[in-house]
């Protein structure tokens, strides 16, 4: 198997050489080169075709975002942005989801020598995940069919209150998500979602959201109500467990251990729903690197809810939807455009 060649943009010389030692531990990588600016990665591209680039976000000359939407223009290559975990950051870095980056790898605030290493792991499955990656170059907001338009307009939709809809997503999951919530009316019925995805960047991600869906969108605090027309997003570095007391649904949010390798996990916020919510919930799982999900998603099914996965063609990576299809958990494959209207559809005939 040939391995996967990387190239690495970013003006710290201490990125460029840290990058380039951890990525090298892995035997099926090839760091192929390095450059300090947009310019002369662009010379490189060329000359060396790598499979992979990691992609610093702020570089003199040009910056990252701007570098970005030329590169997905002319010569479309996976890339993992590497950013810092700062307010503007996050800002940053979900604009590159949106104009095609696969991924994103946030770089610690304090000793980023010592916590790059100690992130080794990472580091490497995320480029490993990137050069499996479809490539998406930033596409309009999507809009509502006209099958999607007539079931927005049935006033039967304020009457599902009791309904609840999981979603869980991770790598190219940030898009996906965005495509589903944009198109929903705001009556729907309450969403919680896990997604993975580090500390600060959910609730930049929940603000961006909520300024182009009509429904509310908001990350997630512990005792938060589940409410028809609202969206919550798992915080992360937190689980999110769906609770009822009487006839209320709330979330939990704990900093209980990784699951699957993840906190939040998509398994454990299925598992909570199949737990209290049982044939009164709908699960999605999106597109995603690993097997988190899997099991909650059998779970929900099992327990009567109806249970969908992003179909193969429209994923970024297959892997989550596909393992939960492996597993037996899923009732139907769709592309992610017909997934709104297929939701839509099963609350209205409950």
């Amino acid at each position: 198997m040939s391995k996967v060649r990387v190239l690495i943009v970013d003006d710290s010389a201490l990125i460029r050489t840290l990058l380039t030692e951890l990525l090298s531990k892995d035997e099926e990588i090839e760091v192929v080169g390095t450059a300090p600016d947009p310019y002369i990665a662009r010379q490189k591209i060329q000359l060396l075709n790598p499979d992979v680039l990691t992609l610093d976000v702020e570089m003199p000359k040009m910056d990252g975002l701007t570098f970005l939407e030329k590169l997905m223009r002319v010569h479309p290559i996976p890339v993992v942005m590497v950013s810092a975990l700062t307010e503007a950051g996050c800002e940053t870095t979900l604009r590159a989801l949106e104009i095609g980056a696969v991924d994103f790898y946030t770089k610690p605030n304090i000793d980023t020598q010592r916590g790059m290493e100690e992130q080794a792991d990472l580091i490497i499955e995320k480029v490993k995940t990137a050069s499996q990656a479809r490539v998406r170059t930033c596409s309009a907001a999507p809009s509502a069919s006209e099958e999607l338009r007539k079931l927005a307009g049935f006033s039967a939709m304020l009457k599902v209150t009791h309904r609840i809809i999981a979603v869980g997503a991770s790598t190219g999951g940030t898009e996906a998500i965005r495509a589903l919530l944009q198109v929903l009316p705001p009556d729907t019925s309450p969403i919680v979602i896990a997604q993975h995805m580090p500390e600060q960047f959910t609730k930049t991600f929940a603000h961006h959201l909520n300024s182009l869906c009509p429904m509310t969108v908001k990350e997630a605090q512990d005792g938060d109500r589940v409410i028809p027309g609202q969206a919550l997003i798992a915080p992360g570095n937190y689980h999110m467990e769906l609770r009822r007391r009487g006839g209320r649904y709330y979330v939990a949010t704990t900093s209980h251990p990784l699951v699957n390798r993840h906190r939040p996990s998509v398994d454990v916020l299925f598992h909570s729903v199949a737990e209290y919510a049982g044939s009164n919930s709908l699960g999605v799982i999106l597109t995603g690197m690993g097997h988190d999900g899997a099991a909650g998603m059998l779970a929900m099914k099992q327990a009567g809810a109806l249970t969908i996965a992003q179909d193969e063609a429209s994923c970024v990576v297959f892997g989550m939807p596909g393992e939960a299809i492996k597993a037996g958990g899923v009732d139907r494959v769709l592309p992610l455009d017909e997934i709104p209207a297929s939701l839509l559809s099963h609350l209205q005939a409950a």
